[in-house]
């Protein structure tokens, strides 16, 4: 199918707009995690807070086409394993679209098509772009595919990030990571979570066991994420296996693929934020075992939920907790999960839960992450002098 500029030219939008933020990235899916689940909130926010600025999401789909108020999309092949993730192929195209939809800033939320596109958008609109950096892609690349990735990936992020007139970091281990890389312009904004959403008022324990079919004295660890490799499933379930009864483990959407277990319920992936919110209300803590962790949004919904957190005390999720609001691990290893599991179910459990919700709400709301970030795309859009869009060609 041939590409028509003109049919998303036409998807219009508030005319007396202050300005036009375009956010565009490949890791937005039926199942996506905490990337699609930011812009949802950004989106939710800027409605209610700020109806002054234009927001347009570009994310990959079946076709070119506005899809939506605010949404675009533009073909993108879908991945035949990735949980209904697309990737986008043609830098082209997209960088067609960004440049057609005439915006005043750009945030990529990858490094990749989409990135790739908006620098070049942005670069022959004259606009400034802003890269959120969601993914430490060079650890990733070292745990996929072996220790000798992990050097060129690592390069292939710096040059990425250094192109950006800002990037944007959740958490401080983010940032230092590329500072190690050389980056500069990096803007440390970390994430914020619902916290009428996520209550310890959505949880009904007693229908939780009832629905897996535990006994009622279970201490029920939770983890909701994607059954991906660095997310570290099998060593939450060999840490339960090692603790034995009454420790069971709630996988939600992280499930799939792993080995049986008994000590395991393995529960689907929940599209409703409503019952999300509900089944991590009713466990008793939270399990995290990724070490490179980003930031870790779900950690924040945990805690808002009223759930003290068991992680490695390091990545983005060892900078969210501490004994106050949960225990850290030495390692992810299973042995040390294990211990921290033991360590914390020692401790008055009732008491650490008060203070993760009490801290979820005084340190981390939408609005102080996005009123930080509305001013930051304000003030390189001060500074930015706009060019003239150039003619558009399919």
């Amino acid at each position: 199918m041939r590409f028509d500029p003109t049919e998303v030219l036409r998807f219009g939008g508030d005319e007396e707009a202050s300005f036009h933020l375009i956010d565009t990235t490949m890791m937005y899916a039926p199942r996506s995690g905490g990337v699609k689940r930011y812009l949802t909130a950004k989106r939710s926010w800027l409605e209610k807070k700020r109806r002054d600025i234009r927001h347009t999401l570009v994310v990959p789909g079946a076709h070119t086409r506005a899809d939506g108020p605010g949404l675009v999309t533009v073909a993108a092949t879908r991945l035949p394993f990735g949980d209904g993730y697309r990737m986008p192929a043609s830098v082209t195209k997209w960088e067609a679209v960004l440049r057609v939809l005439q915006p005043d800033v750009i945030e990529a939320g990858d490094v990749f098509v989409p990135g790739h596109a908006a620098l070049e958008a942005g670069e022959a609109i004259g606009v400034p772009v802003v890269g959120f950096c969601h993914t430490d892609a060079a650890a990733l690349a070292a745990l996929h595919l072996g220790d000798w990735a992990e050097g060129p990936t690592f390069n292939f992020w710096a040059q990425a990030y250094s192109r950006f007139d800002a990037v944007v970091a959740p958490s401080w281990h983010t940032a230092s990571r590329l500072a190690e890389a050389g980056v500069e312009r990096v803007h440390v904004h970390p994430l914020g979570v619902d916290t009428d959403l996520f209550h310890p008022s959505r949880g009904d324990r007693d229908r939780l066991l009832k629905r897996t079919g535990l006994a009622a004295d279970s201490r029920l660890l939770v983890f909701a994420g994607r059954p991906a490799r660095e997310k570290n499933i099998e060593g939450m379930i060999e840490a339960v296996e090692k603790l034995g009864d009454p420790y069971r483990l709630v996988l939600i959407g992280a499930g799939q693929g792993a080995r049986y277990s008994k000590q395991v319920v393995s529960l689907d992936f929940e599209r409703e934020p409503e019952r999300l919110a509900a089944v991590i209300a009713s466990c008793d803590a939270f399990l995290h075992a990724n070490e490179h962790e980003i930031f870790g949004l779900v950690v924040l919904e945990a805690m808002a939920a009223g759930l003290p957190v068991v992680g490695p005390n390091k990545g983005g999720v060892g900078e969210l907790i501490d004994e106050a609001v949960g225990q850290h691990a030495a390692t992810s290893d299973p042995g040390d999960l294990a211990e921290a599991i033991e360590a914390l179910f020692a401790r008055d459990v009732g008491a650490i839960s008060e203070t993760a919700r009490r801290r979820a709400v005084a340190r981390h709301s939408w609005d102080a992450t996005f009123d930080g970030l509305t001013k930051l795309y304000a003030d390189l859009i001060g500074r930015a002098p706009r060019r003239e869009p150039l003619a558009l060609t399919a």
